[in-house]
């Protein structure tokens, strides 16, 4: 029960690595605190927490939205103990696409500007406001969700590699920022994960993920949802700062 009595908001949590990493706060104790802005599936998954979990429809690009979801988590709990940014979304697309000396297609600026305004800016609205909670309360912990391809880079990926290097420099920032805060922030990078995105991708690129990890399979999501139980845990207390990448060890693009 390493989580014991502490409160957890999880972004992006009514599925995939979001909602494995709820049920697995829950599993060790915490009292769980999901958002999304898909809320059927967010009323579908606080079920499985326990009586003692919420959903509350956020959305971390919009500020208001953010502020309103941390007062209503600080009025029905008191305080938050661990943020998983975990809230992201893909548009990928080649920065531009040339075929027999024409330009043919490129990476809209729609799709540039969504995958920034989610995976970046989102991050950094819900740091900033549970910082002040946390420093309040004496400490917490902020864990953000980055990605291998944030540090190896990724062919049609310009938005979302753009966005997870990101954050890894704000991982850093705040780390030294908040550390006297006694809060620390750490980020988590995972490779290929069987997410329910994923798992309805043809077999054919299935089985070329699986054969460019060195472990031979697609990481489970319950993988991930490890690592963001121990870096919240107080096992992790003296860690800040750091990228724990869980990828079976891939490399991308080799």
């Amino acid at each position: 029960m390493r989580m014991k009595d502490k409160v957890a908001l999880i972004t992006g949590g009514a599925a995939g690595i979001g909602k494995a990493t709820a049920l697995r706060f829950a599993e060790e104790g915490a009292k769980v605190v999901i958002c999304d802005v898909n809320e059927a599936l967010g009323g579908e998954t606080v079920k499985l927490l326990g009586a003692d979990a919420s959903f509350f429809k956020a959305d971390v690009t919009q500020r208001e939205s953010v502020q309103t979801l941390m007062d209503a988590v600080l009025a029905k709990y008191g305080r938050i103990d661990v943020l998983v940014n975990n809230a992201g979304v893909l548009r990928d697309g080649m920065l531009i696409k040339f075929k027999e000396g024409q330009l043919v297609g490129q990476m809209s600026e729609a799709d540039f500007d969504l995958v920034v305004s989610v995976n970046l800016k989102g991050v950094f609205n819900c740091a900033q406001a549970v910082a002040p909670i946390m420093a309040k309360q004496g400490g917490g912990a902020i864990l953000n969700a980055s990605s291998v391809v944030g540090l190896d880079a990724n062919f049609g990926q310009t938005n979302y590699v753009a966005t997870k290097f990101g954050v890894i420099g704000m991982t850093k920032v705040w780390a030294r920022e908040l550390g006297k805060l006694n809060i620390r922030v750490n980020a988590v990078a995972p490779g290929f994960t069987a997410t329910e995105m994923v798992a309805a991708m043809p077999e054919k690129i299935l089985d070329g993920m699986r054969a460019h990890t060195p472990l031979g399979r697609l990481g489970e999501p319950r993988d991930i949802a490890n690592a963001y139980l121990f870096l919240a845990s107080d096992d992790a207390s003296f860690i800040t700062g750091e990228v724990l990448r869980v990828d079976g060890g891939i490399v991308v693009g080799t």
